[in-house]
């Protein structure tokens, strides 16, 4: 099966060179570079990953792209703009033109929601649609209704809403209390949704059978073209193979022309990202 994952973070050490903007940061104390997570990748059978920058790194995307450029067939960037620069506009405008790179990212927790939620980044969302940029965000589910507008307005921006809209270190009940609030999403045919990190939002050990039915909600709503696998590597809290296996062997109400489309083959659609034999 053509696998792809839909998010996983490379970084480099905090150093007197390269000073990371925040902490508590990394998801280990070791960073994860383009070559383990290569390694990681072929022993678990993942044929390409998006890699964006983690937020601890800042705005810098050059390890992604750098990685992107040496292994053109395995990777891809979906890098952070500096919406503040003086030529944010324009470098939006050719953001696709850098090799390797395909889409944005946005994260808006953790303090950072009143950039979304106060119209700041209107002209972001404009410049985009225009310049054919897809976007991932990371949005809290109390924010959702942000989004909704965003993709009324734009109708042709593509939105992707990273990790189903649920907060990092929330379990269970706690991570699911708000999920109703992402649904409403669903009637824009612009907006999909990155079905990643899952197993880290639950207390179940494999095969996290508390996922199985919000799992099975995304799919009737979203659908499979509009759903895409991911892991978030570095915070995984069991195997890749096992993450691979909740998808492919776990859930038997998906057909294998589902599984092909939520693994890989719908996420490398929806960034014009190129599968040789593959349309």
């Amino acid at each position: 099966m053509f696998i792809v994952d839909a998010q996983v973070h490379i970084w480099a050490a905090n150093s007197a060179e390269r000073r990371w903007v925040s902490k508590p940061a990394a998801h280990r104390d070791t960073p994860l570079t383009a070559g383990e997570l290569l390694h990681e990748m072929d022993g678990a059978g993942v044929s390409r990953a998006v890699l964006i920058p983690p937020g601890f790194d800042g705005l810098r995307n050059d390890l992604i792209l750098a990685a992107a450029q040496q292994y053109p067939d395995r990777f891809c960037a979906v890098g952070r703009l500096d919406a503040d620069a003086a030529n944010a506009r324009e470098r939006i405008a050719t953001w696709r033109d850098q090799p390797g790179m395909k889409g944005m990212r946005f994260t808006f927790t953790k303090g950072l929601g009143p950039a979304l939620a106060d119209g700041r980044l209107e002209w972001v969302w404009a410049e985009a649609e225009k310049a054919g940029v897809p976007i991932m965000m990371l949005v809290p589910h109390e924010m959702m209704h942000l989004v909704d507008g965003i993709a009324a307005r734009y109708p042709t921006l593509k939105l992707t809403m990273s990790h189903l809209g649920l907060e990092t270190d929330t379990r269970d009940d706690e991570a699911f209390r708000l999920f109703d609030n992402l649904f409403p999403l669903a009637k824009r045919p612009n907006v999909m949704v990155t079905a990643s990190a899952l197993p880290t939002y639950t207390s179940d050990a494999y095969p996290f059978r508390r996922l199985h039915t919000h799992i099975r909600r995304v799919y009737d709503a979203f659908g499979p073209e509009r759903m895409f696998w991911g892991t978030d590597f570095s915070r995984l809290t069991c195997s890749y193979q096992e993450a691979i296996n909740l998808f492919t062997e776990e859930l038997p109400w998906l057909s294998n022309q589902d599984k092909e489309t939520i693994m890989g083959r719908g996420l490398c659609r929806w960034l014009g990202w190129d599968v040789p034999g593959i349309k």
